[in-house]
């Protein structure tokens, strides 16, 4: 859970944010907070006047609006009870629980999260300090709660190697609004952070979540008239439940909005590309005599994920990369040969034929090739081999992968002089 305090010295404009979210219908007011009458969680206006008479109690206090948010990772969809009793638990550690508050529930993000709309004026006019209230109150309520009820770390998800639990079938009544906010938490999260280029390449990231972006078949009505529906998975991967309309959310989630994506995407991707490879040959290497499905499990410690294709005899005919460190998704043959199925196949038995293979042996074995090489092309040109330094060094196959490559912009010492403006001589 990440916890984000804001104060200002205006109330209206955080409760107008929070009430006109609830207005477009992307929010509800989950619950109202040490109001004297029931009537405030009914009436708008009742709970801005309440909180603004507790603010001329104190004339000499300029902020003195709290605009508190609760972030959850993608995939924790708690129920009302449970997020209530975060909230109050919460406004406790920070020496709130007095206070009167208002907390929503939002619905426009790609994660599940809450706001908090109250005041630190207290009842008998004194106002309550809020200097480092974040480091003293706010981090440790935040790890407390974080234990109590079991929730993602807020470490976790500042790295941004979480990666989140799948929908809980059980918890899920197909065709009613808990399944479609379900699907649209994760699936607003995936397309706003993860960078794919292909429709298969997005189910691969959504499968992890037990969801499917589908088409149909290409005879379906829904296929030529290019409609898009999404659909939960049950554990064995299988279609279940009434599917939901991409046409249906309150943001973009159509085919044609998906596919707008794709060549942005291709261009952010590039930049990951060799850190992806590195990653993957260096397991590799890691991992004498192992197995496929083991290079899968020490990947994804790492923040990668390998999604296996396979047809219904379960031959293995592909692999998608979805790099959650990045938030980058590849196809094994945009990686290269190398990272297909075949090739990652070929590469573990070769592998486990070489058994544990230092990486000094590595380097020597793979600069042995290229100096056989670089010889055999001096020859060509008439160079002797003796007449060559014998401390001669090619970079090997793990110095490429570790070192960055290096780019260099030379300029003349003499172009580098900026020139000096001539001083005009006054008469």
């Amino acid at each position: 859970m990440v916890a984000i305090i804001k104060t200002s010295a205006s109330l209206r404009r955080p409760f107008h944010y929070n009430e006109n979210k609830v207005e477009q219908g992307v929010a509800e007011l989950l619950f109202t907070q040490n109001y004297p009458v029931e009537e405030a969680s009914q009436s708008a206006d009742i709970r801005l006047k309440y909180m603004l008479k507790l603010t001329e109690l104190n004339s000499r206090t300029t902020v003195n609006a709290v605009h508190i948010s609760l972030n959850f990772a993608p995939g924790e969809d708690f129920e009302a009870k449970k997020l209530q009793a975060i909230a109050k638990e919460y406004m406790s550690g920070i020496d709130f629980e007095n206070q009167p508050y208002l907390v929503y529930k939002h619905n426009d993000a790609g994660h599940p999260h809450l706001h908090i709309v109250t005041t630190n004026i207290a009842l008998d006019g004194k106002r309550i300090p809020l200097h480092n209230i974040g480091k003293l109150k706010s981090e440790p309520t935040r790890k407390a709660i974080e234990i109590k009820f079991g929730l993602v770390p807020a470490e976790a998800q500042k790295k941004g190697l979480f990666i989140a639990e799948p929908i809980s079938i059980a918890r899920l009544e197909y065709g009613k609004s808990e399944t479609k906010q379900a699907i649209g938490n994760v699936l607003q999260h995936i397309l706003k952070n993860y960078r794919f280029t292909s429709l298969p390449e997005l189910n691969a990231v959504l499968k992890g979540y037990n969801i499917v972006a589908d088409r149909g078949t290409e005879t379906s009505r829904i296929f030529k008239n290019r409609g898009l529906v999404y659909r939960v998975l049950d554990s064995e991967g299988n279609k279940v439940g009434v599917p939901i309309k991409a046409s249906s959310f309150h943001f973009r989630a159509t085919l044609n909005a998906i596919e707008s994506k794709f060549e942005a995407n291709k261009v952010e991707r590039k930049k990951h590309i060799n850190s992806i490879r590195s990653a993957i040959d260096l397991t590799i290497m890691k991992m004498p005599e192992s197995s496929l499905d083991e290079l899968i499990k020490s990947l994804e410690k790492q923040g990668i994920v390998i999604v296996k294709r396979e047809n219904e005899e379960g031959r293995l005919y592909g692999v998608t990369y979805v790099d959650h460190r990045t938030k980058c998704v590849f196809n094994g043959s945009a990686l290269g040969k190398k990272y297909s199925a075949n090739g990652l196949i070929k590469r573990m038995e070769i592998n486990s034929k070489n058994e544990a293979i230092s990486p000094q042996a590595f380097i020597r074995s793979a600069n042995q090739t290229k100096v056989n090489q670089g010889d055999n092309r001096l020859v060509e040109l008439g160079v002797d081999r003796k007449n060559r330094r014998g401390d001669d060094s090619f970079r090997g196959v793990l110095e490429s992968l570790i070192t960055p490559d290096e780019s260099y912009n030379f300029l003349p010492f003499e172009w580098r002089k900026k020139k000096r403006k001539k001083r005009k001589v006054t008469k």
